[in-house]
Formats: structure tokens, sequence, C-alpha cells
């Protein structure tokens, strides 16, 4: 879903702050690691129905964080594509997909929102389309590049034993 979520940004903390929960703003992506149940956002993308979960848990407090989508990320991938070993064709539809996603620059591209109960993250997150296409290509690109450090790897350099 193609969502303004910087607009949903400030709609959410209104909500937090009406409802009398404690914020606590995180780093995104910083919840790694730790066990999480992930709160179905596709099928369930209402973040009030996550909030009011964890109000009828007891809850007190609120993780909150969001991403801003900056030109480094299209620039180091535009970087990467350069070293990359693949056809002029392929290159050129990366950049090209690349350059019409720096449209969104500044634009928030990542909200979470996760509370603890029980030992355990419950964790509402949301992206827009856009953002999910830039992480495909971002996986594409990352998963050649990886082939290509096993291509390089299985070379011997021309010698070999006879053993």
């Amino acid at each position: 879903m193609d969502l303004n979520l910087d607009t949903l940004k400030q709609e959410i903390l209104d909500y937090l702050e009406a409802h009398e929960l404690a914020i606590f703003r995180n780093s995104p992506g910083t919840l790694e690691g730790s066990p999480m149940v992930l709160w179905d956002s596709e099928h369930y993308p209402d973040y009030r129905m996550f909030v009011d979960a964890g109000i009828k848990a007891s809850v007190k407090l609120m993780l909150f964080a969001n991403r801003e989508f900056e030109a480094s990320d299209i620039d180091d991938l535009l970087e990467q594509l350069e070293d990359l070993e693949i056809d002029r064709d392929q290159q050129r539809d990366y950049q090209s997909r690349l350059r019409k996603l720096r449209v969104y620059e500044g634009v928030t591209c990542s909200l979470e929102l996760a509370f603890n109960h029980d030992s355990h993250l419950y964790v509402y997150e949301l992206q827009p389309d856009w953002y999910e296409d830039f992480l495909i290509i971002e996986d594409e690109i990352a998963n050649a590049m990886a082939a290509d450090d096993l291509d390089e790897g299985d070379s011997l350099g021309g010698y070999f034993s006879k053993n």
C-alpha cells in the first residue's frame, strides 16, 4: 500500500499521547534479534488496533521509530552497480528504477511501533509500496554481488594440482 507515512507518523504520535502512553523513540531496525511477534499489517493496517491491543495488555510504554529515505540509499546501490558484472541492459534497468525513486528522498519510508509483553516484543511495521520496491532492488543487487564473489572465489588462478 502506498501510504503517506509522514502524515500517519504524526497521527500515530497524537493517538499514543491521547491514550497517555509513554513514547520511547528508538532507532529503526534496532528491534532485530529480539523475540518478536509481528502484527499482520497487510490485513489489519489500522495502527489503532495494534495500540489498543497493547493497552488491553496493560502496556504503558510504546516504542516508536521512523526512517526517512535518503539520497545515500540510492547512491550506495548505484555505486554497487558499477562494481557488478552484469550486462549493460540490466544495469540500465536498475539505474532507471533507482532514479525513479529519487522523488521519495526525505520521505518517511518506515514506521515501527512496538511494545514488550511477557518477554516478547510485539511489533507493528508499515512501509509504502515504493520502499518495498527499493528493498527488492537492494536484495537483487546484494544477491548478484554475492554471486560475483562466489564466481571469483572459484578461480584457482590457472593452477591446479595433479595429486
